[in-house]
């Protein structure tokens, strides 16, 4: 009898294993991106944070938080680039402690942040954005970091919204006239080399992305399958960002701009870039004296994700120079 009992209750579980199997295929089936979507959650919890939503600027901002163990340090906003989104930046939260409040936006139109159809989403546009957005999660001055397009951003919101910004750190920033590459060619044609719309071209991005292979996100299939869809349908929106930030008359503004950043800065590159030529370091340095630059070998233009550990480094020097001990 106790024998009969043990049978059905192993059968009974087996058949719920199997019975939440078939609903989680079902699920993945209806929605593949949901494999994504779990992924980055798994990242974000290992990186401590947690997810908000606030109102600024007209938009609805989702965005990740992780408090500081004081109540007085110094908040670092971060900002992806383009085609990016919050959690390019999961690696490099995870390189630094607790001594800085971290705040990480989906920039308006991008992740899952609200888009309107239509709106400017160019630097100048973002910039304003952005200092609203820092007024509403910061009661001081922050910390602005920002990455490729999200650089360019940060270095317009850092030249016209210079109380909002204590620091900035332009990470393979973008908006500055920059030595020959294939990317700068192909984007000044009139094409999206970051366009992804089948297996070849998501391998294409990947490439132009990371020089260091081992960096790359992992996308077997069928994850590989939810970003290739999702990728596709983002193709008309990325593309009109595209003809503004790359093509338009105002793709030199973090250029331009740079000249009135006076906040202690960094700039900091991979020599190996394939995107924003690392020439742009000491192009965009002769307009910013005053910060420091850094060079990074062995990575491309993803350095926060290819290199977070010496990213992290150079973020701490930036924050801590000129601090009283």
């Amino acid at each position: 009898m106790r024998a009969g009992r043990i049978a059905r209750g192993l059968l009974a579980a087996l058949i719920a294993v199997v019975a939440m199997l078939a609903l989680a295929v079902i699920a993945v089936w209806r929605d593949p991106y949901m494999i994504v979507r779990a992924e980055y959650a798994r990242q974000r919890i290992a990186a401590g944070l947690s997810l908000h939503a606030v109102e600024a600027a007209g938009y609805r901002w989702t965005y990740v938080e992780r408090d500081a163990d004081r109540a007085d340090a110094p908040t670092l906003v971060m900002l992806h680039g383009y085609t990016g989104s919050k959690e390019n930046w999961y690696r490099l939260v995870q390189r630094l402690d607790r001594r800085y409040r971290i705040v990480v936006p989906d920039l308006p139109g991008w992740g899952q942040s609200e888009r309107k159809p239509g709106a400017d989403y160019g630097y100048a546009a973002q910039a304003a954005n952005v200092a609203a957005f820092i007024d509403v999660v910061s009661e001081r001055p922050v910390v602005l970091v920002g990455h490729s397009m999200g650089g360019g951003i940060a270095a317009v919101t850092a030249a016209r919204y210079p109380d909002d910004v204590s620091r900035v750190a332009l990470l393979d920033a973008s908006g500055v006239r920059f030595k020959d590459n294939r990317f700068g060619i192909d984007v000044l044609a009139g094409k999206n080399p970051f366009g992804v719309v089948d297996a070849a071209s998501l391998e294409h991005y990947l490439g132009i992305l990371f020089h260091d292979r081992a960096a790359r996100p992992a996308i077997p299939w069928p994850a590989s399958k939810a970003v290739i869809d999702f990728r596709r349908g983002e193709g008309a929106f990325e593309q009109s960002v595209l003809d503004s930030v790359g093509r338009g008359p105002d793709r030199f503004l973090p250029y331009e701009a740079a000249v009135d950043i006076k906040q202690p800065a960094l700039l900091l590159w991979c020599r190996q870039d394939q995107v924003i030529d690392a020439s742009a370091l000491d192009i965009f340095g002769a307009r910013m004296p005053q910060a420091r630059r850094v060079l990074l070998d062995g990575c491309g233009h993803m350095s926060l994700m290819e290199q977070p550990a010496a990213v992290a480094q150079a973020i701490r020097a930036l924050i801590e120079k000129g601090k009283p001990r």
